[in-house]
């Protein structure tokens, strides 16, 4: 039986309809709320692991933002000074102010799929 003209067949296959795919954006979070008077945990300066971003932070951060929550004792904050205690990156809970750059909520961010903007090899 011949092949049907629509039919797939090995090399005879045109991709006119494919799209490329969007240029990595960082997340910029989506509750634009103020976080004065919220938490964060402030470390030793560390690089951006993503390549070629010259971002230093000093916060515990998610694609540059700094992580917040409502609550001093929250338990993932604590769990997140831990983590970097055991990584070396001497953490401290302070209580977030503007000045430190732009902020997402740590659930916000767990909602939205905790998006990074680069990830150690």
């Amino acid at each position: 039986m011949p092949p049907v003209e629509s039919e797939l067949r090995p090399g005879t296959a045109v991709l006119s309809d494919v799209g490329l795919e969007p240029d990595e954006e960082l997340w910029h979070g989506d509750d634009d709320g103020d976080h004065g008077g919220w938490y964060c945990v402030r470390t030793d300066p560390f690089p951006c692991p993503a390549e070629g971003c010259s971002f230093v932070a000093e916060f515990m951060t998610a694609a540059h933002l700094v992580l917040v929550w409502e609550e001093r004792d929250d338990p993932n904050l604590l769990w997140h000074a831990q983590r970097a205690k055991e990584v070396g990156r001497n953490p401290r809970v302070v209580g977030y102010e503007t000045g430190f750059g732009p902020s997402a909520s740590y659930y916000a961010w767990e909602a939205a799929g905790r998006p990074v903007h680069g990830v150690k090899r």
